[in-house]
């Protein structure tokens, strides 16, 4: 049975504020570390043809990378990411792709609209996971894909003891460290179709999810 590390909870202003300073550095941190798992979810995600949803945007690293052929939404709590993202779209050209400020919570979709989605490295930011699931399963049609890129976090070892050491911070990090995959994998509503470790030093994991009825 998993632990349960009870961790300060996050809201939608802690997100906001903790983001608002990384916006101006993220692209040279975390989004060169992140690059890796990106690219493969991109690749994935071009598979699909349709409508695809990108959930936590952030700045648009992604975005370029997007074929042509498929329609693009991305979303993100953070109008200072998005104000990067917004700039980078404006700056390449990319037409096929549209961007919102909104909760990934509570998104302001149809009922099965999208045909692919994509959570890259949010899901410990977002103040209600199982909210943001749930939100996916309501806009994915049936038989849609969902791609999560994640930090999950450990029991045992080193690892974990330096996780539950942040866990106290996290409101003022942003982010939850103590995070179990169980919190996406066993979601209702969806299977788990493939589990790929991705660099670096296999610290993130990259699951594939579909929508089943």
């Amino acid at each position: 049975m998993e632990k349960v590390l009870h961790q300060p909870r996050l809201d939608e202003n802690a997100v906001r504020l903790a983001y608002k300073a990384w916006a101006p550095v993220y692209d040279y941190s975390f989004g060169v570390v992140a690059g890796p798992g990106r690219r493969l979810a991109v690749k994935k995600l071009n598979e699909f043809n349709g409508h695809v949803l990108e959930v936590g945007v952030g700045t648009g690293l992604s975005l370029p990378r997007y074929r042509h052929g498929l329609q693009v939404t991305g979303i993100d709590l953070s109008p200072d990411m998005l104000a990067k993202a917004s700039g980078r779209v404006t700056r390449l050209g990319l037409k096929h792709i549209k961007l919102s400020v909104m909760d990934a919570g509570k998104l302001a979709f149809d009922n099965e609209c999208f045909d692919a989605a994509a959570v890259m490295y949010v899901m410990t930011v977002v103040p209600n996971p199982a909210a943001v699931m749930a939100e996916l399963r309501r806009v994915l049609r049936p038989g849609g894909s969902a791609i999560v890129i994640n930090h999950f976090s450990r029991e045992q070892g080193l690892r974990a003891a330096a996780e539950r050491g942040l866990a106290r911070f996290s409101h003022n990090l942003g982010w939850h460290p103590i995070f179990p995959i169980s919190t996406v994998t066993r979601c209702h509503g969806f299977r788990l179709v493939e589990r790929i470790d991705v660099p670096p030093f296999g610290l993130f994991t990259l699951l594939r999810l579909e929508k089943v009825s």
